[in-house]
């Protein structure tokens, strides 16, 4: 199968998901209120790609959540190129995905996220994940979500889940704080064995987030929370935003290579607080 035909597969399955991410926020928020959505272009001046973010704010549930998809293409910058495997042989580069930040009003249901992503330079290959950040701690809601996780991964291969869990929670850790940012999850990268296969695993990452997302706001919509509650979310909201900021691959990316900036920004939440 060619690198075209792989493009427009990838690109379809994550505007699709994009699509049905945004339906089931819509129906959880009993489409009371609507999406924002804005296009972009990577460069005015001729074809670079761009994309779409939609971003739904003040709603019963949602704060503010995030759902953004891009397919960009061009030439990486010279600085770029010895980051990024492939790029110095070929500096031109083709990217698709789709990532998903949700901040919610009640402070007893974790912040949420997910992003995945399909990159050409000389060779392609995925990358991704999900992880979940609580602002208060819940035991049983970590072992159900990680279970989640784990049975979905060994459908495809049994050494996954191990290999992405330990990834995921040394990547989206806080050295300046020596904590970690939430309970975890997968994320992978430069995953390039196989497409049929790999895709395919792609493909169950994205609905298992949605499965993932519906199944815990449910559970904890109608839970009762106090203001210290919310104080606490606002300032585990403060450490969300220093790892995105300092640390996240994906923002510095979309930065470095000519992305919409509040489309890349859209992670942020609306307030949040620091001691």
């Amino acid at each position: 199968m060619d690198f075209e035909i792989r493009k427009d597969l990838t690109s379809s399955w994550f505007k699709t998901l994009q699509d049905s991410i945004c339906r089931s926020i819509s129906e959880l928020e009993k489409n009371k209120i609507k999406f924002e959505s804005t296009t972009w272009k990577r460069n005015q001046n001729k074809d670079e790609g761009g994309g779409e973010y939609r971003i739904l704010k003040d709603g019963r549930i949602f704060d503010k959540v995030g759902v953004n998809f891009s397919k960009v293409y061009g030439k990486f910058p010279k600085h770029f190129q010895k980051q990024i495997p492939g790029a110095e042989k070929n500096p031109n580069f083709w990217a698709s995905g789709v990532s998903v930040v949700m901040h919610m009003k009640n402070p007893l249901i974790p912040a949420m996220h997910f992003n995945t992503r399909y990159i050409c330079t000389s060779h392609d290959w995925f990358g991704g994940g999900m992880d979940v950040t609580p602002s208060k701690k819940d035991e049983n809601e970590k072992k159900e979500f990680h279970k989640i996780l784990k049975e979905m991964c060994n459908r495809h291969n049994k050494k996954y889940y191990p290999k992405y869990k330990k990834w995921c929670d040394e990547y989206f850790y806080l050295p300046h704080r020596k904590e970690a940012r939430g309970i975890g999850g997968i994320f992978f990268d430069y995953k390039k064995n196989n497409f049929e296969k790999d895709f395919k695993f792609v493909r169950e990452v994205g609905t298992t987030f949605e499965l993932i997302f519906k199944k815990i706001i449910k559970k904890k919509l109608k839970k009762k929370w106090t203001l210290k509650d919310k104080e606490m979310q606002y300032i585990k909201r403060g450490r969300y935003i220093e790892f995105n900021l300092l640390y996240d691959r994906g923002t510095k990316f979309g930065l470095q290579t000519g992305g919409n900036v509040e489309g890349i920004l859209m992670s942020l939440p609306p307030i949040a607080k620091w001691k």
